[in-house]
């Protein structure tokens, strides 16, 4: 597990943010002219007047914002947008994993967009956002450096400790009341974790190469999408299944597709496969996880991925696509968008199911992206304008819409058109973990070291590997997985059935 590793890291890495946070009250003065010592006194004691009820008003106010920012009473439902902490003056942090958002050129809504908006509602809230571009582990070494900031988006940390570095929103119960997906960061009866935004696991393709390639319908398995792959590869110069194997974190995104996606099961990801013996083993049927990893190494051995993976470029493959010279890549709907925006031909970008047909109907994963979390020691009234602005995002901003997502909002119901190939697909969102095995899925990755849906970037890029030089056959690799996987199921004591 990365966050075990990572305490043994030397913290000097990680670099200490000062912030501050104020409250502040201005009250207008004025004087007036008068022709006697009498009526001047009196205005003078009236302006006295006016000041000292400005001024009590003024300190109600910020007795009242102190009230609502104290940790024991803040709560993410509690907050009404426009009204709770307009008279604050607090200036926060951010730390995001979108570096894209902060480019002048960037096509979609940027972060300066956002905040623009923002503090027509909140002026005096003020924030700083910082991106980082290997965002899953160096938000680990900020986040137990302290100091870090105000918000991030949270990394991969134990369940148990989540109290330790942030404040909780609310009761889950409440929580899921008000947010969609707000499944992930979860612990003993509190919510840590609103997501920034919610993704179902598909495919982006460019529509008019499938229709050069003479593609008619979307495929529904792995047989198809193989052949598809090959006859973009026949009939037209565009790269069939661009891989992205050089940026590392994109190999990862396969394994978001084994859960939901391949199973068909919510209680996979976070419960069954904690419990199975020899989860990557074939299971006869084109599902599972054995199935969704297969596509991977079918489609390098048979030469239909770009001509030299080592070389990819996750910054060029945007215009390629959207130029069509990409035939279709495995990401999240997150990616949809920037896909469109990144040339002239935003129309040919689709978005597709997973080619898994689990019994007699697709299904896809759908589930939360990044999740904001708040400082746990951060002051009471950044805290407060903390989750003010965490608030506005989820349910003023359309950050989600914006970025292809799914509602976050609980009473939002605005679509992005790119699902529009999901319509006879069902959303199945993974179900937590039960009681007292929360961070069970993490001490079996670290002692695998197979990091399943947990930044296991290096385990798929050896699946291109071998699948590229032809030293090692796919049920070779996943038997050994199955061994690890085992193994670690016997370190921590798990009960594991076939």
């Amino acid at each position: 597990m990365k966050m075990k590793k990572l305490l043994a890291v030397a913290l000097t890495s990680a670099m200490t943010v000062s912030l501050m946070a104020c409250g502040s009250g201005s009250t207008d003065t004025s004087s007036a002219s008068a022709s006697s010592a009498a009526p001047a006194a009196a205005a003078t004691s009236a302006a006295a007047a006016a000041t000292s009820a400005a001024a009590a008003a003024t300190s109600a106010a910020a007795a009242a914002t102190s009230a609502a920012a104290d940790s024991g009473t803040l709560s993410y439902n509690s907050i009404e947008l426009g009204t709770t902490g307009t008279d604050l003056t607090a200036s926060i942090k951010l730390l995001t994993h979108h570096t894209d958002m902060l480019k002048d050129d960037y096509t979609g809504t940027s972060w300066s967009s956002y905040l623009a908006e923002f503090n027509k509602m909140y002026p005096n809230i003020t924030v700083d956002i910082e991106g980082i571009t290997d965002y899953a582990n160096d938000s680990l070494l900020r986040l137990q450096g302290g100091k870090w900031g105000d918000i991030m988006m949270i990394p991969a940390v134990d369940k148990a400790d989540l109290a330790t570095y942030f404040i909780p929103y609310g009761t889950v119960d409440d929580i899921n009341s008000t947010v969609n997906y707000a499944v992930q960061w979860n612990y003993d009866g509190q919510c840590y974790g609103i997501p920034s935004t919610a993704n179902a696991q598909g495919i982006v393709y460019n529509k008019a190469v499938f229709t050069k390639a003479g593609i008619t319908e979307l495929p529904t398995t792995p047989d198809d999408f193989i052949a598809d792959l090959q006859k973009i590869k026949d009939n037209t110069d565009a790269t069939p299944l661009y891989t992205n194997y050089a940026a590392g974190w994109t190999m990862g995104a396969w394994d978001a597709y084994i859960s939901g996606t391949a199973t068909g099961d919510p209680d996979y990801m976070n419960n069954k496969l904690l419990h199975t013996t020899d989860p990557f083993r074939d299971y006869g049927d084109n599902t599972h996880p054995y199935a969704v990893y297969k596509i991977l190494y079918d489609a390098v051995s048979k030469g239909l991925i770009e001509d030299d993976y080592t070389t990819t470029d996750w910054e060029g493959c945007k215009g390629m696509i959207n130029n069509g010279k990409i035939g279709c890549m495995v990401l999240g709907s997150w990616a949809f968008t920037q896909m469109q925006g990144a040339g002239d031909h935003p129309d040919d970008i689709g978005y597709m199911p997973f080619p898994i047909t689990s019994g007699s109907k697709m299904t896809a994963t759908a589930g939360p992206d990044y999740s904001f979390g708040i400082a746990a020691d951060t002051t009471d009234d950044n805290k407060l304008a903390s989750m003010i602005f965490v608030k506005w995002m989820t349910e003023k901003s359309g950050f989600s819409y914006n970025e292809g997502g799914l509602p976050i909002a609980a009473d939002d119901t605005k679509m992005p058109a790119l699902y529009d190939s999901f319509k006879d697909v069902t959303l199945v969102v993974d179900n937590p973990a039960q009681s007292g095995e929360e961070d069970l899925l993490n001490k079996l990755n670290s002692d695998s070291e197979l990091n399943v849906n947990n930044g296991g970037n290096d385990k798929i890029q050896k699946i291109v590997e071998h699948a590229a030089n032809g030293d090692e056959s796919f049920d070779d690799i996943m038997a050994e997985w199955n061994t690890k996987w085992d193994d670690a199921q016997s370190t921590e004591g798990v009960t594991a059935a076939e």
